[in-house]
């Protein structure tokens, strides 16, 4: 029966360490979660600045709620486009400093509709091999022929452009790959843009807040110009603290994305409430070096800590800080260790990450503090 055929596949990833289990989160985002009636310390958390509960932001929201309402009745192009919306989007054309803003109600949703929407049969994507799964299903969607470039090779990807008959190229990445940490080589990835006459579109979910000037994400982090080809993706629930997601670039391709991303086009719109709070996140944002320089220095905490030990860190010079383990029930093991001393710290494995790469993937936020670092760090001593 095909019940039992899903069982039985089931089954197959709790045998290889790969069936995913959730757990209910009992109070607000924040380092000190209560999980299951424990007290844990938490390094799973996407919240690099800690905005996810502050005061701030919370009442942006209640005052938002109460002027607009909580829901917005309709797509944005219906009559869901409310004016906090609308104010969201100029706010952040102006903090990413690209022409206009498109507000998408999910960072998966936004690339989705992105790629799809600019190519098509007959085009060609370049992708980078760690894409997130979002990009990956993307390229699906638009049916353009979709050709993968080992993980930030610059010359790798030149040929393979130099070798395209495409009529439209499009190149894919990630700013920081969500689970490794590193950064794309968006210098060279845009100088390739331009002399091959391709769009250039920038994943920034785990950038955006947290990098370059005041927060303005990765294109800022390297003092890379607003190029009109250049389609750039931010995140809004992971350092701005909330929800949703925009796209930001030329003003004629965030038209053409409105009149042609079905994401966008043929889904709620967002709360209005939401907008407000982020609205106000953005304010936050700006003034958060202090944050930002807490999230540095966490970071070379961490390091200094596990130098010289068994434990094998990325170079990654951002709040994620992946400790490879290599086999997928080793990683839960040793995830289950540090749950027992009241550590949370995630394990993850295939397809997430490539085969015979699972890892920790430690979280950081600027609501940690550096006893918080100490503790995990004697606990990874102590289980060496």
């Amino acid at each position: 029966m095909i019940l039992d055929q899903l069982q039985g596949r089931l089954d197959a990833l709790q045998r290889d360490g790969l069936r995913r289990a959730r757990r209910t989160l009992e109070s607000p985002c924040g380092p000190a979660a209560q999980v299951d009636g424990a007290r844990l310390l938490s390094f799973c958390s996407n919240d690099y600045l800690g905005l996810a509960n502050e005061p701030a932001l919370i009442d942006a929201a209640c005052a938002g709620a109460r002027a607009w309402g909580v829901g917005s009745g309709a797509s944005h192009l219906v009559s869901g486009h409310l004016g906090p919306h609308a104010a969201l989007e100029q706010r952040l054309a102006e903090f990413t400093g690209f022409a206009r803003a498109l507000l998408f109600s999910t960072g998966y949703m936004a690339n989705l509709g992105i790629v799809p929407a600019l190519v098509g049969r007959g085009d060609a994507v370049f992708a980078d091999r760690l894409n997130h799964a979002s990009l990956i299903d993307a390229v699906q969607l638009s049916r353009a022929d979709s050709q993968r470039y080992p993980h930030a090779d610059l010359a790798a990807l030149e040929r393979l452009l130099a070798a395209s008959r495409a009529s439209r190229k499009l190149i894919l990445t990630d700013a920081v790959f969500s689970m490794d940490g590193d950064l794309a080589p968006l210098p060279g990835l845009l100088e390739l843009a331009e002399r091959f006459d391709a769009w250039l579109v920038v994943d920034d979910a785990h950038g955006f807040g947290v990098l370059g000037a005041q927060g303005r994400g990765s294109l800022a982090h390297f003092e890379m110009p607003a190029a009109s080809r250049v389609v750039y993706m931010g995140t809004l629930g992971k350092a701005a603290g909330a929800a949703g997601a925009f796209v930001a670039g030329d003003r004629t391709v965030i038209e053409w994305l409105q009149q042609h991303a079905r994401t966008y086009i043929f889904t709620t719109a967002g709360s209005p409430a939401i907008a407000c709070a982020l609205s106000a996140s953005l304010e936050l944002i700006a003034n958060s070096d202090c944050r930002r320089n807490r999230l540095r220095q966490l970071a070379a905490q961490l390091r200094d800590g596990l130098a010289g030990s068994r434990w094998q860190l990325l170079p990654s010079p951002t709040a994620i800080q992946p400790v490879i383990i290599g086999d997928n029930h080793a990683a839960l093991r040793v995830a289950a260790a540090l749950y027992e001393r009241g550590l949370w710290v995630p394990a993850i494995r295939p397809p997430t990450v490539p085969r015979g790469t699972a890892r920790l993937r430690v979280s950081l936020t600027a609501a940690h503090q550096p006893q918080d670092l100490a503790r995990l760090v004697d606990a990874l001593r102590d289980l060496e």
